[in-house]
Parts: C-alpha cells; sequence; structure tokens
C-alpha cells in the first residue's frame, strides 16, 4: 500500500515538503520523514477515508508539528489576498517570471502560520474544501472562508513584495 500512496502522491509529497520548508536540507529531511511516518501509519489505515486523505493528513501532521516546533525562530507570520498567476505564454521569459511568481508566492506562503499554510497548501494541490477539512479536521465551511481569507491575504502580501522588488 506505500507503494501505492507514493506512485500515486509522491510528487505531492515533495511540493509539500517544499511548501513547509525553504531550505533544501531541512526539506530533504522533512521529505524523509513523511515517508517514514507514511510508511508506519499504513498499518492502521482503516479505508474510512481515501488512501490520498490520510496520505495528506500523515504528511502534514507531521510537518505541521516541525514548524511548530522551530515557531520561536520564525519571523512575524501573516494571511492572504484573491492571487491568480495565469500562465498562458510559452516562451521563455514568460516561463521565468512564471518560476519567479511561484517562488515569490512559495515565500509568502512560508510565512504563514502552520495551519494556514497546510490549508493553502493543500488548496494549492486542488483538494476541496470538504477534502481538505478531512485532513485538518476543521469544518468544510471554516476551510472555504479560511481560503478565501489568506487568498485575500496572500495576494495582498505577494504584490507587496513585488512592488518592492522580492
Amino acid at each position: 500500500m506505500y507503494a501505492d500512496a507514493v506512485a500515486a502522491y509522491g510528487s505531492a509529497l515533495g511540493r509539500l515538503a517544499r511548501g513547509y520548508e525553504v531550505d533544501g536540507e531541512r526539506r530533504r529531511d522533512l521529505l524523509q520523514d513523511i515517508h517514514l511516518a507514511l510508511w508506519q501509519s499504513l498499518d492502521r489505515f482503516d479505508g474510512r477515508c481515501s488512501l490520498r486523505t490520510w496520505t495528506y493528513r500523515v504528511a502534514h501532521n507531521l510537518a505541521i508539528s516541525k514548524v511548530i516546533r522551530r515557531r520561536t525562530r520564525m519571523p512575524t507570520l501573516v494571511g492572504v489576498d484573491e492571487l491568480e498567476l495565469r500562465a498562458e505564454s510559452g516562451d521563455r521569459e514568460d516561463q521565468l517570471d512564471r518560476a519567479r511568481a511561484s517562488a515569490r508566492l512559495l515565500a509568502v506562503i512560508h510565512e504563514l502560520k502552520p495551519l494556514d499554510r497546510q490549508v493553502m497548501l493543500l488548496y494549492l494541490e486542488d483538494l476541496e474544501a470538504l477534502e481538505i477539512a478531512e485532513v485538518t479536521g476543521m469544518s468544510a465551511v471554516n476551510v472555504a472562508t479560511k481560503v478565501h481569507r489568506i487568498k485575500k491575504a496572500l495576494a495582498a502580501r505577494f504584490f507587496e513584495g513585488a512592488s518592492d522588488g522580492r
């Protein structure tokens, strides 16, 4: 079952680790810890939720616990504002602009409080509010409200960073 989970969600786990850790070494350690936790947890998987939900729940819970442990060393965290990155052109300059925008967005997401970061990373993985609620333990309505508020705050922070040349 572990092989199935990794085959289906391995790339998402890599993106998740990137969303929680800026430092490459810490990111690799986190990803390794996520894989170990997932492997160890599957003997408790009883099918009451999907394998996808279980995988995300294990990964996010581990990542959040690591972030919270380091919390005292982190800068002040913020929330988000209607953010749309449109990637329609295939030329090199547009690709570089999109890569810079993605890096800037990820930097802003790194400033979020752990629960807000978890919700946004799951949202960016195209999970619905109900699925995010299953992973986080929040209600679906609360998730939808939080996503809207975080998007507003992120957009404001994102565009503020763009005008500062960050």
